[in-house]
């Protein structure tokens, strides 16, 4: 990498940190499409099984302690919920409920995928999704089932594995390789994968700056 490669990702890092770490509030919770806020700036949305890490993973990346309640009850978000990031206004970040939720009634996850489906489909503003994976299971079933719905909608995603810290090196070598492996087949996936651990701080900074790209794409 040239010095100045260098220094342009050092400089994008630290406006990332700077601007998610900064000014962010919740702003509302759209149960419907109605709901949905003005289309204004880029949107980052977040996706992943329940109980994958989401709502630790984001008060991560906004260094908060409890922006993203995280929820003992799988399923329970049933909304997308909306933060605004910066002062002026500068990107959104989207709290997608959590899907492969086993006790949930069909009635509900119907209206999951209905409202995820719609939302991806119908939104201009969205950037980038990012798809959690726990890395101590890699990707399962329900992830590929959100990957293909992405992948059908033409929204592309990042491939996030969580709580990295949970497994040998060696481990987490593995699932990296076979989440890799997994991302070469979709066709709105990135080719590059982020590990991460809120708990550790592991990949935070790095992907702070991934998701401000994607935001400036």
């Amino acid at each position: 990498m040239s010095e100045v490669d260098q220094a342009e990702r050092e400089e994008l890092a630290e406006r990332a940190r700077k601007l998610l770490t900064g000014r962010v509030e919740f702003l509302l919770s759209a149960p419907q499409l109605k709901f949905l806020p003005e289309p204004e700036v880029p949107e980052i949305a977040f996706a992943g099984r329940s109980n994958v890490g989401k709502s630790s993973l984001l008060n991560a990346l906004t260094n908060r302690k409890s922006l993203a309640r995280a929820s003992v009850t799988p399923g329970r978000t049933q909304e997308l919920n909306f933060f605004d990031v910066g002062e002026p206004l500068a990107i959104r970040l989207v709290d997608m409920p959590g899907y492969g939720f086993a006790k949930a009634p069909v009635k509900v996850v119907e209206r999951w995928k209905m409202l995820v489906r719609d939302f991806l489909r119908g939104r201009a503003v969205l950037k980038r999704t990012l798809v959690l994976i726990d890395s101590r299971h890699g990707p399962k079933d329900v992830d590929r089932e959100m990957m293909k719905m992405l992948d059908e909608a033409a929204v592309g995603y990042r491939l996030v594995l969580t709580k990295a810290d949970k497994i040998k090196a060696s481990e987490l070598a593995a699932v990296t390789a076979a989440t890799e492996a997994e991302a070469r087949k979709h066709v709105a996936a990135y080719p590059e994968i982020s590990v991460t651990s809120s708990e550790k701080g592991m990949g935070i900074a790095e992907l702070r700056a991934a998701v401000l790209a994607d935001a400036e794409s």
